[in-house]
């Protein structure tokens, strides 16, 4: 297993700013600087966004910033001990100890388990002194160690493995005939809890930790179910059914609820069951003693939902953002199975083998070979070999627009989006709407189910919605505006721009190629670099020997996208090693490989930390090669792959100059801002140095 914290990681006694905004970007950007993340800003994004939901200073003065990110590729703790005290909303004053926890989308479980011990260790106050006296990082390393390799807590009823003492009195109670209101009645008091947090990393576990050490201090006994990252064992039904009331300290609804229907309940927000846990199982102990007291509701989702905390809303930009780039993240392997599938197609049976292949698949079989076929075809057999992969990657990249409609709208109402939002894509590659329309009856599929999915129905109902209801009136509401209103007008912007495009050439087509190279290697895999990739992928449907310009226009895009990796390959691992950490240096040895494959994200280690050197540096030699690519009349019939689709690739050759050139143009100039320019505080992307 990787191991979470090394002392490149921790930071000692350093003023990171004023805010907590301040102290997680820079974490972020240590974070990615060493290789854990591919990019510090996407990051910082997610922490953020997290951070501004529930504050994450608990007492002592702690903070632990936390998120689930898939810009983190490998479970990572990074710490630092602040010489200036930020405030992170603790109702004892501001945390001088931040530990940033950063987990991957998909992370394993026992990572997530590690990750939640520590945050458990964090409320331990032995652990806390012995991290301040600490003089180096070796030792904060060593005392994480530590604190991870002990065994975990066993008063949490989801993780403890003997028989709670609940359990065990209803048990008795069983054996004697008695049922659980009996034991209720003549036992002492007992609580249940449930804790969850949206992240379910740190705030889950340390609260439940906090509560039962409190109703211990009380001779109260409190079981507790975290639901977490790394799983949840749910309560068993007797210690529910034996307990006198529940607290639930959550910031999302309670997986379950239903199990606790009737008892006395205490909401509050997971921080609360960190910051006052004794006031929590106090009021608990209250409810239980009250007939008035709040209960948690018989019935199903449409109170259980009035009695969850209003979900924060995102800003539109956000939201949006964030929809438009779970599209293309869905629509890409589509696009590139598709297009290498269609190149070796055009590599085994010609570049005709469009007009062929419908006739060869319909009369011909492996034991009928074609006799009519492409005169560059591999003979008999690879003509009809060449038709199978051709047809099979036209058909995948058929699902170019309905995917990318589909998951835009599944990003905005989840699963309810996701069919609606396929059949507006359909919608607009029929009506010719292409990759734009796409995007519009996406979005228009997405907010109508969300919107249809937050009404309250009569309980009868609630079963329909997501099966009947809501795929029915948003496909008509996205698929119906597409046809009688949008789709038409958006055609027409579609092959305008399709015949624009076609119609440049000279210095037009080279200023085309200059502004797709900027756009490629402006945010390094963001949503400027989707655009530019999604608008040259979406023309190669209209491509033929008559109309090379989309060709032309996936050559650039891809030869511009390889390389910022490739100039920092170059630069780090050649050009001039001294002016880059040992990190990126390693991080170079992989780009070269990441560079050649059309994989832009290889450059972000060097972006996350340096970004007003690299990405300039980046977009000069993008703009060289996409000029080059399109002057030279380069075309790419696969949409991925780099140099190892060479077959596909018109002119491979000035493919190579095009490439060559804007890699040297930007290893150089990178090499020159870092050795003369002023170095500035970054405001997008914290500079981090990585310790050799």
């Amino acid at each position: 297993m990787t191991q979470l914290i090394t002392t490149e990681l921790v930071e000692l006694d350093q003023n990171l700013g004023s805010s907590p905004e301040d102290v997680i970007r820079h974490l972020a950007g240590r974070v990615a600087a060493t290789g854990r993340a591919t990019e510090a800003e996407g990051l910082f994004a997610d922490a953020f966004a997290r951070e501004s939901k529930t504050a994450t200073g608990v007492p002592g003065g702690i903070a632990i910033p936390h998120c689930r990110s898939t810009a983190v590729t490998e479970p990572t703790l990074a710490m630092a001990r602040l010489s200036q005290p930020v405030d992170f909303g603790a109702k004892d004053g501001p945390a001088d100890i931040i530990f940033f926890i950063a987990a991957p989308e998909g992370a394993d479980q026992d990572h997530l388990k590690l990750l939640s011990k520590l945050a458990r260790s964090l409320i331990k106050k032995d652990f806390t002194a012995s991290l301040r006296a600490a003089t180096t990082e070796a030792e904060i390393v060593d005392l994480v160690d530590a604190a991870l390799a002990d065994k975990p807590a066993a008063h949490t009823a989801a993780e403890a493995t003997g028989a709670a003492s609940a359990a065990g009195a209803s048990a008795a109670a069983a054996a004697t005939g008695e049922d659980a209101g009996a034991a209720k009645a003549k036992g002492p008091k007992r609580l249940v809890a449930v804790t969850a947090c949206p992240t379910g990393i740190a705030h889950t576990y340390m609260a439940a930790d906090s509560l039962v050490a409190a109703a211990k201090e009380v001779g109260v006994d409190l079981q507790v179910e975290t639901q977490g990252s790394s799983g949840a064992k749910a309560l068993d039904p007797a210690v529910i059914a034996a307990a006198d009331a529940v607290i639930f300290a959550v910031d999302v609804d309670v997986r379950g609820k239903e199990r606790f229907a009737g008892m006395p309940v205490i909401n509050a927000p997971v921080k609360r069951g960190i910051d006052e846990p004794d006031k929590m199982v106090a009021e608990a102990l209250a409810a239980a003693d009250n007939p008035h007291a709040h209960r948690v509701p018989h019935f199903g989702a449409e109170e259980q939902a009035e009695m969850a905390a209003e979900e924060k809303s995102e800003h539109i930009g956000t939201k949006l953002k964030k929809a438009l780039l779970t599209g293309v993240s869905y629509m890409i392997p589509f696009v590139a199975g598709g297009g290498l599938l269609i190149a070796l197609g055009f590599l085994l049976g010609g570049y005709n083998i469009t007009a062929f292949a419908d006739k060869i698949l319909a009369e011909n079989s492996l034991t009928n070979l074609p006799t009519a076929y492409p005169e560059l075809a591999w003979g008999p057999l690879g003509a009809y070999l060449g038709a199978v992969l051709f047809k099979i990657g036209a058909l995948s990249l058929g699902f170019l627009v309905p995917a990318l409609a589909g998951y835009i709208a599944y990003a905005i109402a989840d699963r309810p989006g996701i069919a609606p939002g396929f059949v507006a894509g359909a919608t607009a590659v029929f009506m010719g709407a292409g990759f734009i329309g796409g995007i519009v009856g996406g979005l228009i599929a997405g907010y109508v189910a969300h919107s249809i999915s937050k009404l309250k129905v009569a309980r009868w109902l609630r079963g329909l919605m997501p099966v009947v209801v809501i795929p029915l009136v948003a496909s008509l509401a996205a698929s119906g505006l597409l046809f009688v209103f949008l789709g038409a007008y958006i055609a027409r912007v579609t092959v305008g721009l399709n015949e624009f495009l076609s119609g440049l050439t000279g210095a037009s087509a080279i200023a085309l190629g200059i502004i797709l190279g900027l756009m490629m290697c402006f945010d390094l895999g963001g949503p400027v670099n989707k655009v530019a990739y999604s608008f040259a992928v979406a023309g190669l449907g209209t491509a033929s020997i008559t109309n090379q310009a989309p060709w032309q226009i996936m050559a650039a895009v891809m030869a511009a996208g390889m390389v910022p990796p490739l100039a920092m390959a170059l630069a780090a691992t050649v050009l001039n090693k001294r002016l880059f950490s040992l990190a990126e240096q390693e991080n170079g040895k992989a780009a070269w490989l990441l560079g050649a494959s059309f994989i832009t994200e290889g450059a972000i280690p060097f972006a996350a930390a340096d970004p007003l050197r690299v990405i300039p540096a980046s977009m000069l030699g993008g703009a060289v090669t996409g000029a080059i690519s399109m002057a030279a009349g380069v075309g790419s019939k696969a949409p991925h792959g780099g140099i190892f689709v060479f077959f596909a690739i018109d002119s491979f050759l000035w493919f190579c100059i095009a490439i060559a050139a804007g890699t040297v143009v930007g290893a150089f100039a990178v090499i020159g801002l870092k050795r003369w320019a002023v170095k500035k505080p970054v405001d997008t992307v914290e500079t981090v140095p990585v310790a050799a």
